[in-house]
């Protein structure tokens, strides 16, 4: 198995550089044909959401969208999955930061963390995160 780089997510997604789209699409439809998977680890998701959220001014709701979309292509196999699906389906009840949430379900969702200390104010008003005072 080979893994994927936040780029290959962002060209894919984003299509803002048309060669090298145009090779992550024959890269995906090739591993299709050949039942290929591609492994796609938490610190990818991050920065992806950090890359669509700030450098490409993406709206929440889209990102969501964009990464559920992701998680349903059988040509990739997601870090955690559980808890990437959990984090997106709380996030779209809150405004929570993306990579805050997905940090604290994966925490969490570990089954061996009851919360995520924090500084974080804003963070700290989920029940997944407690504030160090």
């Amino acid at each position: 198995m080979r893994a994927l780089d936040t780029n290959i997510l962002v060209r894919f997604l984003m299509n803002d550089d048309r060669r090298q789209a145009e090779k992550v699409y024959r890269l995906f439809k090739e591993a299709e044909k050949n039942k290929e998977v591609f492994f796609v680890s938490l610190p990818v998701v991050l920065e992806l959401f950090w890359v669509l959220e700030s450098a490409c001014n993406i709206a929440r709701k889209d990102i969501l969208d964009a990464i559920d979309a992701l998680l349903q292509m059988q040509i990739l196999e997601f870090d955690a999955q559980e808890d990437l699906r959990e984090c997106i389906t709380d996030a779209r009840l809150n405004t929570f930061d993306l990579p805050d949430l997905l940090i604290a379900h994966n925490a969490v969702g570990a089954g061996e963390c009851e919360h995520v200390l924090t500084f974080d104010k804003k963070a700290a008003k989920s029940q997944l995160f407690l504030l160090l005072d």
